[in-house]
């Protein structure tokens, strides 16, 4: 089915014109008219998400919401978790235009298989949108200045409605001849001017999936444990959440063709240590309360043609999200929890990727998040939440 309606950032215009312009479609309507939006933050009862109270533990992750337009519009619409934009210690640009294509795995269900052959092979990608809807992410994680980002998130955060909830989230950032200590010491420095905002809690991206294939801080879960160590001293008893790429298991076999067991799992993981590698460097040392899981898959893109489908030197791969990854988040969320209940640990589970419809997260939530969020599914639906809750 192809799109009918304006996502609410706009795939056709640069991410600065998005900044300055948007958002678009029902978040604009939003904007402009907030009486005839209604109280979409309304609910009969509350949860508890990381010690605040949320209307639906349902929301958007760190990528679309731009800035506080966007923030609050989401609000506006009944999304009660709203994450701000990952933001830096610096000025960062965005990688070139375009940043966004409709991304089309082979298989009949859309779906993408982390560290299947096809995800170096190469995956069809062009402009031809449709639902379920499957996109590249290839921004690079840009950010304006914190002279720019503080004050707007001040105003972000005093715009959340009762039962919600403004999120941000941050990262440290790589620069020529930088060492570990000051790589560290930027986490830090970051999270710092977070804290000066006035948020109650923050989300630190480890998986940026535009910072080389290669080089995802969630990969050495040993660094992350000392980063994570660091910003915690500096923000003291504020909740921290890390957000995870796909880590795959060490070890699997299949399940039984008569077991349901493996319903939210690809195979009967026989050896998950990595996962539990990072479980054990941050969360059972206290220093992070809540891992979000995935980020993007990342793949090499192409064209009708077989050419690199995003212009430009090192963009031959980008973060597939959307669709595509659904099953490989929800393998995730199952695997953490399982780490969880193994450790005897407290710490809550926040399922990403492929939420397109109301029963992806029901789907999400049975397999052990505690909340749930949609990037590209709510891009493209902006009534997601109203959906959900309206059941």
């Amino acid at each position: 089915m192809s799109q009918s309606f304006e996502p609410f950032y706009d795939v056709n215009r640069t991410y600065d014109d998005n900044y300055a312009q948007g958002p678009f479609g029902a978040f604009a309507q939003a904007l402009a008219d907030p009486a005839r939006v209604g109280n979409q933050s309304a609910a009969s009862s509350c949860e508890s998400f990381l010690g605040f109270p949320v209307n639906l533990p349902f929301g958007i992750p760190a990528g679309p919401l731009l800035n506080e337009r966007f923030t609050t519009a989401a609000f506006r619409m009944g999304f009660d978790l709203a994450v701000y934009k990952t933001v830096r210690s610096r000025a960062w640009g965005c990688n070139a235009f375009p940043n966004v294509l409709a991304v089309h795995p082979r298989s009949t269900d859309g779906l993408l298989t982390p560290g299947s052959p096809e995800l170096d092979e190469g995956v069809l990608t062009d402009t031809r949108y449709e639902t379920p809807i499957s996109i590249s992410n290839s921004f690079g994680v840009p950010s304006r200045d914190p002279d720019i980002w503080q004050p707007d998130m001040r105003r972000a955060i005093a715009a959340a409605g009762r039962g919600q909830l403004l999120v941000p989230s941050f990262q440290g950032s790589r620069v020529e001849g930088m060492s570990t200590d000051d790589y560290i010491a930027d986490h830090v420095t970051t999270a710092r001017l977070v804290c000066e905002t006035g948020a109650g809690l923050m989300a630190m991206n480890t998986s940026c999936p535009n910072e080389g294939h290669n080089r995802l801080l969630c990969h050495d879960p040993h660094l992350v444990g000392r980063i994570t160590e660091a910003v915690k001293n500096e923000i003291a008893d504020r909740p921290l959440i890390i957000k995870l790429a796909y880590i795959p298991p060490v070890a699997t076999e299949p399940w039984p063709q008569d077991s349901r067991a493996g319903h939210y799992t690809y195979a009967r993981v026989t050896d998950d240590s990595a996962l539990e590698l990072m479980v054990r460097r941050t969360v059972a040392r206290g220093t992070v309360q809540a891992i979000a899981a995935i980020n993007t898959i990342s793949a090499r893109l192409v064209d009708a043609n077989g050419n690199q489908a995003l212009p430009g030197a090192g963009r031959e791969r980008s973060g597939v999200c959307g669709h595509a990854i659904r099953y490989a988040g929800l393998d995730m969320v199952a695997r953490l929890a399982a780490i969880r209940e193994r450790l005897g640990l407290d710490f809550a589970i926040i399922g990403v990727g492929g939420v397109v419809e109301p029963s992806d997260y029901d789907d999400y939530r049975t397999a052990g998040a505690d909340a749930v969020m949609s990037a590209t599914g709510a891009m493209w639906d902006a009534r997601l939440a109203r959906r959900i809750k309206s059941r």
